[in-house]
This record gives C-alpha cells, structure tokens and sequence, in this order.
C-alpha cells in the first residue's frame, strides 16, 4: 500500500514519495550481469538493488522521475535449485560452438517486501511541466493494485513476478529472529546516463547485510564502488513527442 511520506533528504532539490509493494514468484535469479557471459548462472542470495528498480519501473515509470529502493524485507526462506538449460545460440557460422547444457541455479518460492520512493530527475529539465505528483502518485497507486503495466519479472526474463500492495513489517518473516547475515561484496546496479547525467555506462558494487530479515540499501549517488564500462549516449525525452504527458495518462488509466 502506498502511502505519503515526504521525507528531507540530501537532495534538497527532488521531492519524493514512499511506498510499499509485495513482491512474490516461483523461481528468481539475482545475478551480476557480467559473469553470465560464460553460460552459467548462479543466483546471489537476496535480490539486488537494479533488479528491484527494474520491478518498480515495471509497475509504472516515466522519464521524468527515478525510482529508488529505500529497503526490502525476505519473507520466505532463502531457498535455491538448480535446473539444466538449454541455452539460445547468439553465434552463428561455422565456428560457432554448438548449444550444450547449461546449469542455472534459481531461488525458489521467493517473497519480499519493498519499500521504494520516487524523485524528479534533475536531467531531463524538459521534462519539468509532467512533475505532477499527485497524479504520478494515482497512477502508481493504481498500477500495483492491477500488478504493473508491464509484465514483472524477477531477475531475469524466464523468472515471472507477481506484485500486490502491502504494508511493510506486516506478517511473519523468516529471519525476523536472525540478528545480522552478510553477504560480502555484490552487484548494486547500473549507473545510466539519464540518471547520472554522464554520458557514461557506469557498474556500482557493495556490501550488504541483513538484519531481522531487512537489507537497508544505499541509494545510486551514496555507493562509493564505482566502475565505469563505457560510453554511454543520453536518451531524449519531449512531452508529446515520445512521452505522454501525465495528466492524459492518468484519465486512461482511471477510465480503463
């Protein structure tokens, strides 16, 4: 459920708002993009940050505010299983290797609870006139009640989601008894240009841990493990060109 919080933060110029969604599928995989490249993959123990963002974004997003994840609490245990998969084949040519087994490991049964909250994003001043808040909070209200405007996925393609509002600490949890588990140094997520303002793909590590079944995540600007990946050319948005403005999606989404 979703509920308002305006909070002061170090980032006087954005407001923000906070809310919670529940989170829950059969399989998940929680990776670093850059070690599936081998084939194989192994999923972290507990979901990383940018896939959670690409949960938030799923439900509802617009270029004209970032989604940032405050924290999430493991309701279910923490489970694994290992599947054989036959891999899709990218290379082509005689050369090429033929498809072979692959080994996927998979969290089963999984559950969260996440609390997350929106900012405007300073980099697409264009984008100043869509900064409705009352009407972005509506749609994003109404959308997790409906489960997301686009599919939910947790972690990857094959692992589908589903989504529901909730409110965060309600219910029994698994590790509400279990006073801290670390998990050493992980992928925190992706830093993109239309966020940072960089025209540069930039990876963020960290180290989280869990205390009583919640992970306190650092938000994108607080990590200090930075590497940067490449050149990266900023998106473009424009109100009514390749985006709608807020107050005609929100007469959509409240007559459909």
């Amino acid at each position: 459920m979703l509920n308002r919080q305006k909070r002061t933060r170090r980032r006087t110029h954005a407001k923000s708002q906070q809310g919670c969604l529940s989170s829950l599928g059969e399989y998940a995989l929680f990776s670093d993009p850059l070690t599936r490249v081998g084939g194989e993959k192994s999923t972290y123990p507990i979901p990383t940050y940018q896939a959670l963002v690409g949960i938030t974004e799923s439900i509802y997003w617009k270029p004209t505010f970032i989604w940032y994840i405050d924290r999430v609490r493991v309701m279910n245990p923490i489970r694994m299983q290992t599947k054989g998969v036959k891999p899709i084949l990218y290379a082509h040519g005689p050369n090429a290797a033929a498809n072979t087994l692959s080994y996927y490991t998979y969290l089963y049964k999984v559950r969260y609870q996440v609390e997350a909250h929106f900012e405007w994003n300073p980099n697409m001043p264009d984008l100043a006139p869509d900064r409705n808040e009352d009407k972005h909070f509506q749609i994003a209200q109404r959308m997790i009640k409906r489960g997301g405007r686009r599919d939910i996925f947790l972690g990857t393609r094959e692992c589908q989601g589903y989504v529901e509002p909730c409110t965060f600490g309600e219910g029994r949890g698994a590790y509400d008894q279990t006073p801290e588990l670390g998990f050493g140094m992980m992928y925190h997520g992706f830093n993109y240009p239309s966020d940072t303002g960089r025209e540069k793909l930039e990876l963020r590590l960290w180290r989280p841990a869990m205390a009583y079944g919640i992970i306190n995540f650092m938000l994108p600007y607080q990590c200090t493990e930075v590497r940067e990946l490449c050149d990266w050319e900023k998106e473009s948005f424009m109100l009514r060109r390749n985006c709608q403005p807020v107050e005609d999606l929100c007469r959509d989404v409240i007559q459909a």
